[in-house]
């Protein structure tokens, strides 16, 4: 487990493993992949962020006001609108229309040489870690599911070089038990909410469903010993009431946003 260093000189990392493991309290999770100005994130235990908005002297300022700061990267797709989109279009596998963005090709010696191009950018900046996201294109009903093998060697190839960085998993509950060595935290999407992105309603999950996903994730959390984060999707007060009464007693780390995650969360009375 990357939670348990062995090494002496790795201490903090362990000291920071322990805190996620142990001592985070609930909702002190702030994910946003637009802009904000540095000196208004405060107080939180995880912040994620999109890496591009901010220079190291924004980093400093945030990790100064949080426990510790992650860096957004897609490890299985690209949006047109990235900043890296022109080098990677040429190793996608097809397009996700409801994100606007394409798979990204990780059989490709150009895909992996751009990855780990742009994370050597990100930890220059001074980031404590990685948010990874579509790691579930890699399981079983994924677009990428024949790839599977390339994901965990890029995890390998990822944590060999920054073995003193953090790393949060987003999704993929299917390869948690091969991701658990090679992760931190593990977070999960839409477990008690279900925003339909056709009527851009937002709306709680139907019960039989919430407590399916619900259980998957305490078992691998409970097989894997991997911190969980819940990210859940809502627009209102009221629906903030009803996601926080079902999720109360996981003790998991959560975070309630609006579906963009582009500003500080707003929601209606």
């Amino acid at each position: 487990m990357r939670l348990i260093k062995i090494s002496l000189c790795l201490l903090p990392v362990l000291l920071l493993a322990n805190f996620i493991a142990n001592d985070m309290k609930n909702n002190t999770v702030l994910i946003c992949y637009g802009k904000l100005k540095a000196e208004t994130i405060k107080g939180y235990g995880y912040v994620i962020l999109e890496s591009k908005h901010y220079l190291p002297s924004n980093i400093r300022v945030i990790k100064s006001q949080n426990e510790k700061v992650f860096a957004y990267i897609s490890l299985g797709e690209v949006n047109e609108n990235a900043d890296h989109y022109k080098e990677l279009k040429s190793s996608t596998l097809g397009k996700n229309k409801i994100w606007n963005s394409y798979y990204l090709d990780l059989r490709s010696a150009n895909t992996n040489k751009v990855l780990m191009a742009m994370i050597d950018e990100i930890f220059k900046k001074g980031y404590d870690g990685l948010f990874l996201d579509n790691i579930d294109n890699f399981t079983t009903h994924g677009p990428q599911k024949d790839q599977k093998p390339e994901l965990l060697a890029l995890l390998k190839q990822i944590n060999q070089k920054y073995a003193n960085k953090l790393f949060i998993q987003n999704a993929g509950l299917d390869v948690a038990a091969d991701t658990a060595t090679m992760v931190d935290a593990i977070a999960i999407e839409s477990v008690a909410t279900a925003y339909d992105f056709k009527t851009k309603k937002y709306q709680l999950k139907e019960k039989a469903a919430f407590e399916t996903l619900l259980g998957r994730v305490k078992s691998v959390n409970q097989a894997t010993k991997i911190p969980v984060i819940l990210i859940e999707y809502s627009d209102s007060a009221a629906l903030n009431k009803q996601v926080l009464e079902r999720i109360q007693d996981t003790q998991f780390d959560y975070f309630i946003g609006n579906i963009d995650l582009q500003t500080l969360p707003k929601f209606k009375e």
